[in-house]
């Protein structure tokens, strides 16, 4: 397995981290015992998966596109959604398919960290229902034998197969921080779990996009995600908070 794409997300991980924690510590050196008003923002974040995007140009047997977006509605609770396409080829000794297809991910997170004034970095949970519609085509396979003797026998076949579901929930725990004005880097881990799909009667869902490889056996399924985003200010509330040594 290559472990790069791994180490890229553990640095920037523990980099965001660091940089969001950084000015709270800060604050607890100085010395203040007033009560400081300032105004939170409140509007639509529009952002995209940098992974997706990067793959598409590093990978062959991929093409994808992963469009986020959340809206603060009160205080630390955040409604949240993705939306994206993916195209992959499943290239494997025994078997060669395609999948493409778009999904849709509604849910909300949830913020745990607490900002200082001014700040609006985010230590999040969030919960999504995801649903994907895509389509498989079949291009060939080998059948199974233990007999070396003969030539593998190698169908080619072309099949398409339209009109396929699949949806899951899935469990997110993640990152943001506001790098400049309104802009932020964010990185997350996804916790999966396959509820449903339409079957096939030939083979088995392989992939679904949003979701990603599926198991027979299993499931339960992981993923993870890098993006930038901006906030687009709607509107402000004022905040009090009260800050002493």
């Amino acid at each position: 397995m290559n472990k790069l794409p791994i180490y890229i997300f553990t640095i920037s991980f523990l980099f965001l981290s660091f940089t969001s924690f950084a000015q709270e510590e800060q604050s607890d050196e100085e010395s203040i015992d007033t009560i400081i008003a300032f105004k939170e923002k409140y509007g639509l974040r529009v952002g995209i998966d940098l992974v997706k995007l990067v793959r598409s140009f590093t990978d062959d047997d991929y093409r994808g596109l992963e469009v986020q977006g959340d809206f603060r509605i009160y205080k630390k609770y955040y409604l949240a959604a993705e939306i994206g396409n993916e195209d992959y080829t499943y290239d494997e000794p025994n078997l060669l398919i395609n999948t493409k297809g778009s999904y849709v991910k509604i849910g909300g997170n949830y913020n745990a960290y607490s900002n200082w004034a001014g700040m609006q970095n985010e230590l999040f949970v969030g919960l999504r229902y995801g649903f994907a519609s895509f389509s498989h085509t079949l291009e060939k396979y080998k059948i199974y034998t233990s007999d070396t003797y003969f030539a593998p026998d190698i169908r080619e076949v072309n099949r398409d197969y339209d009109g396929l579901t699949g949806s899951w929930i899935e469990l997110q725990f993640g990152i943001k921080t506001e790098i400049f004005n309104n802009l932020f880097l964010s990185a997350h881990v996804q916790l999966k779990s396959y509820l449903s799909d339409k079957s096939l009667n030939d083979f088995e869902t392989l992939y679904v996009p949003g979701f990603h490889r599926t198991y027979q056996d299993s499931s339960i399924g992981v993923g993870w995600g890098y993006s930038i985003s901006y906030l687009i200010p709607i509107f402000k509330k004022d905040k009090e908070q009260e800050v002493s040594n």
